[in-house]
């Protein structure tokens, strides 16, 4: 019996798992395709890596700092004060998790603030998922605040992305701020409101909304302009503003769970989106590049924590056996 209940849980993961593997491999082919490997290692060898380590290294540390302010905040709002130096274990751990599997990073972290704050675990991930959707909502800001500038095909349908989230966070705050359900038609829709998943977003006040965004703001501004200066050391010069606009875009697919440790989306992004501004094998030299500081950053952060947060962590395992 045991075993029978096992297989439907690992049957998902593997084919997810060989899935992304598959989609990883087909989006790095076609690029690297498009870019000889002989143009792309003279794009490696050619950087600027004094430069470009000095502004890609503090920009991974402060993401890092700031993103765990950002989760002391949204906790503190809905469920309870937890020390800033007691969730910068669980923050820098849950990057390790999330490097092989996204949401399961996210869980890592709700679990642990679930045993941290004592509050359920569903309460918890509701938060955990506020912070996602808010996260991508304030990117399409900033990736609007640069078309302001210029007009392109690309830039009406990013356009029509913004309009979509838009009427996607009105209709989602209308719908969570529901009381009056008659009809039995209508209580059945409104079922998923009651949701211990919905909690967080039933207490988030739009002023609420509007401080995340500007919480985050930070965030994105210093990466951005780290981004900016550190593409020069590849010899990379993309306008300021379209850098603006379209950053946001590559970090969204960047955080797509759907390749193996987020490679080949981003790579193929900065290439369809800055082909005109730089040679593709710089390109392609600068996203690796970057996307390997980000991710070893993060992974190293996580290793130093990780002993601290297994240590915590792991009375509460013994106990519940």
């Amino acid at each position: 019996m045991a075993a029978a209940e096992a297989r439907p849980k690992g049957g998902p993961r593997l084919v997810h798992s060989l899935a992304a593997t598959l989609l990883t491999l087909v989006i790095l082919a076609l690029v690297l395709r498009r870019v000889p490997f002989p143009a792309l290692a003279t794009a490696l060898h050619d950087a600027d890596y004094r430069r470009f380590l000095a502004l890609m290294i503090p920009n991974t540390v402060f993401y890092f700092a700031w993103d765990t302010l950002v989760l002391a905040v949204v906790i503190r709002w809905f469920h309870g004060a937890v020390p800033y130096r007691d969730l910068l274990p669980v923050r820098a751990a849950s990057y390790v998790v999330g490097f092989f599997n996204t949401n399961l990073g996210r869980g890592a972290m709700a679990a642990y603030l679930c045993r941290r704050l004592d509050a359920p675990f569903l309460e918890l991930g509701s938060t955990v998922i506020f912070l996602v959707l808010t996260e991508y909502t304030q990117l399409v800001l900033w990736s609007m605040l640069g078309l302001v500038g210029f007009r392109a095909e690309v830039t009406r349908s990013l356009a029509g992305v913004a309009v979509a989230v838009a009427i996607f966070w009105a209709v989602f705050f209308l719908y969570s701020k529901l009381h009056v359900t008659p009809a039995r038609a209508i209580r059945w829709l409104a079922a998923p409101r009651e949701w211990s998943l919905f909690r967080t977003f039933r207490l988030a006040t739009a002023a609420r909304y509007g401080q995340i965004v500007l919480l985050r703001a930070p965030m994105f501004f210093v990466s951005l302009c780290l981004h900016y200066y550190a593409a020069h050391a590849f010899g990379i010069r993309i306008p300021f503003t379209q850098m603006l606009a379209f950053l946001p875009v590559i970090f969204m697919l960047a955080a797509l769970p759907v390749t193996v440790g987020h490679l080949g989306t981003t790579q193929a992004a900065w290439i369809f989106f800055f082909s005109r501004y730089a040679p593709v094998p710089a390109l392609l030299a600068f996203s690796l590049a970057a996307h390997l500081v980000f991710a070893s950053t993060r992974a190293l952060l996580g290793a130093i924590w990780l002993p601290v947060v297994y240590a915590d962590l792991a009375p509460a395992a013994r106990a519940s056996v």
